[in-house]
């Protein structure tokens, strides 16, 4: 049982209404028991193609895993299919039929006839307890194959998994099991293209582990997966691997995993007690609600300002009208009074400043993407940064934001002795 194909069942997903995330947590948590997912399938509510998309599935794959169809409506019908292709019946689950019920009576409300669905399964399936909704998942086997059906919610899906279904993959794996591991790498500020062509010559004689990068969101991600026979061989492959790469690329690593650039820079400020302040115009405060986004971020973000229009930079900020009506708002002098600006109203060790032109249109004659970032440190020289994003409005947006926090990790970097010189001063 080591080739696996996740078949989701619903319109809505390939209408574009909901997102498909049960089928890479599945892979993600199949990966991790060396099941290989080689395909994910997408069907709608539609028996005719739900039939044929169980029978290319069977041809291709060992381990069949549904998620969705399980509900009391009829185009719910992944059981009722399964169990036709099967040759098989559909019974009611006591369990979950008396669920169902008292949850109606408790409320006081007629239970229609079609809510009893949701506690069918095939005749001689084993049952797996919703313990979050009320359908009934269900794993079935014959001399080829085996069936695993799981509701389409994530909140119902999800538990169901890891508590039931994944302990009885786990065991039938047993003695015949490859471990795969795998490691994600972030980097900023290198393109895919160029990291890519960096890392071509590990690429091209790749076999175990295996290397792929992937553009996301103003950044770049390598994955590196590693199989083998145990979980320690299978590490230490992607330890070799991983070493490598950081001696090519290694200045433009920022994180692993799940770890964010933002999620990064603000847990180090808050574990050096570094205060924070920002002035935002064309960001107009996405920056601040990064910052937020932290537990405990109240200890080192004093406050910040939004001064979107002209006459608020020079009202609330003091930025100089000499500044203004010389270099402009999307100016290097006008991006540094901003930082030491809002670095002096709040009191603060650090104070970032962004302004530019977002876009769509240009502003005071630069183009869109046009960015000014400045950043002042206590103690330091003011430095202003400037960056020509030319991408679409809220693009510019983001990648100004996160060039912010890249800018701060980078200051933190070059100067390891901060911390301890203020406290020194202290």
């Amino acid at each position: 049982m080591k080739r696996a194909e996740i078949i989701a069942v619903g319109t809505e997903l390939l209408l574009g209404q909901i997102t498909n995330t049960n089928a890479s947590f599945l892979s993600r948590e199949l990966a991790g028991l060396g099941v290989y997912v080689y395909y994910h399938t997408v069907v709608g509510d539609n028996p005719t193609r739900l039939r044929e998309a169980i029978e290319i599935a069977e041809k291709r794959s060992d381990l069949l895993l549904f998620s969705g169809g399980l509900g009391p409506t009829e185009d719910d019908l992944t059981k009722q299919i399964l169990a036709e292709h099967l040759g098989k019946t559909l019974v009611m689950d006591e369990f979950h039929l008396k669920k169902i019920t008292d949850y109606f009576e408790s409320r006081a409300v007629q239970m229609t006839e079609n809510n009893k669905r949701q506690a069918l399964y095939i005749d001689g399936a084993e049952v797996l307890k919703n313990d979050f909704g009320f359908a009934c998942g269900m794993t079935l086997a014959n001399d080829t194959h085996t069936y695993f059906l799981l509701p389409g919610p994530p909140s119902e899906m999800e538990p169901m998994f890891l508590k039931y279904a994944k302990p009885l993959i786990a065991t039938s794996m047993d003695g015949d099991s490859v471990h795969l591991e795998s490691l994600i790498m972030h980097f900023y500020g290198i393109g895919e293209s160029k990291l890519a062509a960096d890392l071509a010559e590990l690429i091209e004689k790749q076999t175990n582990p295996t290397i792929a990068t992937y553009a996301s969101d103003n950044e770049v991600e390598v994955r590196i997966t590693a199989s083998s026979a145990t979980k320690e061989e299978a590490q230490q492959l992607l330890k070799k691997t991983e070493q490598e790469i950081l001696a090519i690329d290694g200045d433009y690593l920022y994180g692993y995993g799940d770890e964010t650039l933002a999620k990064i820079v603000t847990d180090k400020l808050l574990a050096e007690n570094i205060t924070i302040s920002a002035a935002e115009s064309l960001t107009a405060g996405l920056f601040q609600a990064e910052l937020g986004a932290t537990t405990g971020i109240s200890q080192i973000f004093k406050g910040g300002v939004v001064t979107y229009q002209t006459e608020t930079k020079a009202e609330i900020l003091h930025v100089s009208p000499e500044t203004i009506e010389t270099h402009g708002v999307v100016s290097s002098a006008c991006a540094k009074e901003m930082a030491e600006n809002v670095r002096q109203l709040y009191q603060t060790e650090m104070g970032i400043s962004f302004t530019g032109a977002a876009g769509p249109g240009s502003l005071e004659g630069h183009s869109p993407g046009t960015v000014w970032i400045g950043l002042s440190v206590n103690g330091y020289e003011t430095e202003t940064y400037l960056f020509s994003f030319g991408r679409d409005r809220n693009h510019n947006r983001r990648r100004a934001v996160k060039q912010g926090f890249q800018l701060i990790r980078a200051f933190l970097a070059a100067h390891p002795d901060f911390s301890s010189d203020r406290k020194n001063d202290k």
